[in-house]
């Protein structure tokens, strides 16, 4: 039986992809720092060539999910070293082990750029930045790996990149940038609000989207996996219907959004040690109002997201039940 493994497999798109794999009669190992909770799962760094080499024995297939996936960190050279040097030595390993198959998991920040109007646009995957155009550490470390993975495929390996948009539903326990905005908002935390465009997929299309990519995708291609496009307004009415909670009315002017996050960032996280509670890069995304297309995918890999409202009624039920949300 041909094996999979997934690196960053007991995360949140990570749990959920080796999940369905096994409920597909699969064979998967999960590789990643958190302790096992299968038989054949490992735990290990992928900054580890060794263990990811012993790991990769007989295997057919890698889905590289493993990585820092937050807009801010306290060690800048964090994203550096876990997204852009853990992919290359992933792939390495990948490479030397035989390993047929390699999906490549990246972002939809990586199509946002610094030259992208403040206000309304468009992006798909036919968008290739330099790394240095992106809006951030995070994004840009994320582009720095799809150039890596890219040059692969055009030395002969196999290899396809996937770039998810927000992924939504039950099980975030890492609580991603997109679960901790929709927490802050069900449990009133945050007084205002920037008037963006928000791409959420349910996490159970996204992993869906994975194994599509590898069973039809074409090795060199970028496929965005994204649902329907939300304006943070709508989400919010969203929110307060389903927790039946007030939501902020104020709307934060871009600039003045902009200069609150630029304090909480560079001062006030620089002071503290704590993380901002609107990332900078977080805040340039917000204002770059992106309408993301996922033509291609629906295309060559005939997939589609599947609606949000429920993705998101699960992931606030979900942390109802893990007593994420304050008392009413």
């Amino acid at each position: 039986m041909a094996r999979n493994l997934v690196t960053g497999g007991a995360g949140f798109v990570g749990k959920a992809l080796v999940a369905q794999l096994r409920a597909n009669g699969e064979s998967v190992c999960s590789f990643d720092l958190a302790a096992p909770n299968h038989p054949d799962d490992i735990q290990a760094s992928i900054l580890d060539g060794d263990d990811l080499r012993h790991a990769l024995k007989r295997t057919d297939t890698v889905f590289h999910l493993a990585g820092n996936a937050q807009l801010w960190a306290r060690d800048r050279a964090v994203f550096d070293t876990v997204n852009r040097m853990g992919t290359q030595i992933t792939l390495d390993a990948a490479r030397s082990a035989g390993v047929s198959r390699f999906v490549h998991c990246s972002s939809l920040t990586t199509l946002v750029s610094r030259m992208a109007p403040i206000g309304p646009s468009n992006a798909d995957e036919s968008i290739e930045l330099e790394p240095e155009d992106t809006l951030g550490l995070y994004p840009q470390s994320k582009r720095e790996a799809e150039l890596i993975v890219e040059a692969a495929a055009q030395d002969g390996f196999h290899a396809v990149t996937v770039l998810p948009t927000e992924p939504l539903g039950a099980g975030d326990t890492a609580l991603t940038p997109p679960t901790q905005m929709i927490l802050d908002f069900a449990n009133q935390q945050t007084p205002a609000y920037i008037n963006c465009i928000l791409n959420f997929v349910p996490v159970a299309s996204l992993v869906d989207g994975f194994i599509a990519a590898r069973d039809k995708g074409t090795s060199g291609e970028r496929y965005l996996l994204g649902g329907a496009d939300m304006p943070m307004k709508e989400l919010l009415t969203e929110i307060g219907a389903i927790t039946e909670r007030k939501m902020p009315n104020l709307k934060l002017p871009y600039w003045v959004a902009l200069a609150a996050g630029a304090v909480d960032t560079k001062l006030v996280s620089s002071l503290t040690g704590d993380a901002p509670k609107a990332p900078l890069t977080g805040v340039r995304l917000a204002g770059r109002r992106v309408s993301f297309s996922s033509a291609k995918a629906a295309k060559a890999l005939d997939w589609r997201a599947g609606p949000v409202k429920p993705a998101l009624q699960e992931m606030l039920e979900w942390a109802g039940a893990q007593g994420l949300l304050k008392p009413n």
